[in-house]
């Protein structure tokens, strides 16, 4: 048996995208699983597709484990922000966490930790969204 996962897109605008995961572990947990990749969001009004996106909001609901959030990177994966027990909001929409990792992906990833038995946890990122222009293509 495996963890039960769920991954949605609340919304996806031009700027914004919201996205909502939830986990029902079975004790085998998550390691370094991609749950956001920004080119398979909505494309602008432009028609550019989103490269990346920087970490506005994340709404936290987590039950007996904690959840290590990353950027993807092409070398190694790094470290955006660790989701721990229990029920919150952390709001950083005045400087929006960037993607800071050596060589980005653009990507999101999760990976629990101490993931049990019917340990659970919902997470809500709320994202901005960011284009390169495609000049003279």
């Amino acid at each position: 048996m495996a963890d039960v996962v769920t991954s949605q897109t609340v919304f996806d605008g031009d700027r914004i995208a919201i996205m909502k995961f939830t986990n029902v572990s079975d004790g085998t947990g998550e390691s370094a699983v991609i749950k956001v990749t920004p080119s398979n969001l909505a494309k602008n009004t432009f028609g550019l597709a989103c490269n990346a996106v920087s970490l506005a909001k994340i709404h936290v609901s987590i039950n007996g484990m904690s959840v290590n959030i990353l950027w993807g990177g092409a070398s190694a994966d790094t470290p955006a922000f660790i989701a721990a027990p229990g029920v919150y909001t952390f709001d950083f929409t005045h400087l929006a966490l960037p993607d800071n990792a050596t060589s980005p992906t653009g990507t999101i990833k999760f990976t629990t930790i101490g993931a049990g038995a019917n340990k659970t946890y919902t997470i809500v990122l709320e994202m901005v969204k960011h284009y390169t222009p495609n000049y003279g293509t």
